[in-house]
């Protein structure tokens, strides 16, 4: 029998990390929806809402550090990935799905009839392999045409096999050094393009390399370096500094502010949030949280592009989208939440199980 499996127990969570990474699930889908109503991102009130990935992504490097750095030598390379694996991949194929038919039955329009079978059918294999193929015009040539939000799961596949195979022993000179180097990368990137707005399409494919690398790595030394900051700020404190990275406003600096956000504002919230004391009464509320995170962002997005052909053919006024976006927002979230409780969880569940008898035999 194989006892690695047996040893490895789950550790806590940091219950107010958990929340906030709900609540820059929820600024995600709020500036989704809000990118097209305003395509002037001056005029959107959470125009900068897509740095909520790159919180993410600094997120996992962190959660990274602490569930694995102390036991990646007993579980080797295959087991990690199969656990990641499994963690990941069963929303990731759902989003694609869901992606898929919003695509072909979407009732407020698109044309699906100007592809051909053999081209949908090529496009949705490679969204749920993860394979970058921008190739469907009515889908914003996104890398991954039926579930945009897939292009950072691409990227935190990337991050987790550089993981696996270097940065887990890596020391935490050497770490620092290439998390500069990538801090290097982050300005490079703002400056070029304005913003950090890309890594979702085929021309900023590499801005969104760019965007794992420094914020992965910067929240691995947060965590090897214990830079966790005790603060009572708890968890509605911390969230809303998050949103005020999200509302600031978007203007020509953008290629100064964003990275300041990512490279100094991000880490040190995750250092306030691993080192803030959560009420005990709020505990439940960041679990949910937490859990509900991931099936909504992986979810929203084939809604997304219904809401986009609606709003189009029907010009909501600003008092109907705040309705529309509201309701659509509490919906997706009760979407979510069946898709995590009867698909995925059952789905990880089962898949988990006969991993360990696997193992066992």
């Amino acid at each position: 029998m194989n006892t690695a499996v047996t040893n490895l127990q789950p550790k806590k969570h940091f219950e107010i990390l958990d929340g906030l990474r709900g609540v820059a699930a929820i600024a995600v889908v709020i500036f989704h929806f809000m990118e097209w109503a305003y395509t002037d991102f001056s005029k959107n009130i959470i125009g900068h809402g897509f740095l909520a990935v790159d919180f993410f992504f600094c997120l996992s490097g962190f959660v990274m550090g602490y569930a694995y750095d102390d036991r990646i030598a007993k579980m080797g390379v295959w087991e990690f990935l199969k656990t990641r694996f499994i963690r990941l991949h069963p929303l990731v194929v759902a989003g694609s799905v869901f992606g898929l038919l919003a695509f072909l039955f979407d009732p407020f329009g698109g044309h699906p009839e100007l592809y051909g079978a053999g081209k949908i059918t090529l496009a949705f294999i490679c969204a749920i392999l993860l394979i970058p193929l921008p190739i469907i015009a009515d889908r914003a040539f996104n890398l991954f045409s039926f579930n945009a939000p897939s292009w950072s799961l691409f990227w935190e596949y990337v991050a987790n096999l550089a993981y696996v195979l270097v940065l887990c022993r890596v020391k935490r000179g050497y770490l620092f050094l290439l998390t500069i180097i990538s801090a290097l990368a982050i300005g490079f990137v703002a400056s070029r393009a304005g913003n950090l707005l890309g890594g979702w399409s085929g021309p900023t494919f590499w801005d969104g390399g760019a965007r794992i690398a420094y914020s992965f790595l910067a929240g691995l030394l947060i965590y090897r370096s214990n830079w966790i900051i005790k603060n009572k700020l708890g968890f509605f404190g911390l969230s809303l500094l998050l949103l005020l990275a999200f509302v600031m406003p978007f203007t020509k600096w953008n290629w100064i502010t964003e990275p300041f956000v990512v490279i100094l504002y991000f880490p040190f919230l995750i250092a306030l949030g691993a080192g803030a004391n959560l009420n005990f009464g709020l505990k439940k509320l960041c679990q949910f949280s937490g859990k509900i995170s991931y099936p909504l962002y992986m979810t929203h997005y084939a809604f997304l592009w219904m809401f986009g052909n609606f709003y189009t053919i029907h010009k909501p006024n600003t008092m109907q989208l705040a309705f529309i976006i509201l309701g659509a927002l509490i919906l997706l979230l009760g979407f979510a939440h069946l898709v995590m409780v009867f698909y995925d969880i059952p789905l990880r569940k089962y898949l988990s199980t006969k991993w360990k008898k696997k193992l066992a035999k």
